[in-house]
């Protein structure tokens, strides 16, 4: 065998370049003027056109400053039936943290809204939380009262 017998496995093909004089001259394949004979041509696809086109800001109603409002401080929400856990008397946010069914956030005692899920047997009577009409009816009903 000879060096000029030698073959490679894989033909050694690379892609043609057009444009630079030779066989394909004139518009080279590009067709005539326009963005897509240029350099540097790429078309965005057309689905993005469509989603470009669509209003961003939607459903957030006439006033948009109070529907999305990141700063504004919601209640951590407990049901009725958490509270069997606690001893009939007094119920207000530091006792639901020091009994673990609320967790604080840093130092500062968190806003709480108690739902009407479950039942209550207890005389509670709840401060400083925001309370359901159904939890309040079901309190009251039981004995305790809402302040």
């Amino acid at each position: 065998m000879q060096l000029n017998q030698l073959k490679s496995a894989s033909a050694k093909k690379t892609a043609r370049r057009i444009g630079r004089g030779g066989k394909r001259g004139k518009m080279s394949g590009r067709g005539h003027k326009g963005q897509t004979a240029r350099a540097g041509n790429s078309t965005r696809p057309e689905m993005r056109e469509q989603i470009k086109k669509i209003p961003k800001l939607r459903g957030h109603g006439v006033n948009r400053a109070e529907a999305v409002n990141a700063e504004r401080v919601r209640p951590i929400v407990v049901n009725l039936s958490a509270l069997a856990v606690l001893e009939a008397g007094a119920v207000d946010p530091k006792i639901l943290v020091a009994a673990g069914i609320v967790s604080s956030k840093g130092k500062k005692t968190p806003l709480v809204k108690i739902l009407g899920t479950g039942e209550v047997t207890k005389k509670f009577t709840i401060t400083g939380c925001l309370v359901s009409a159904s939890a309040k009816e079901k309190i009251e009903k039981a004995g305790g009262e809402v302040k």
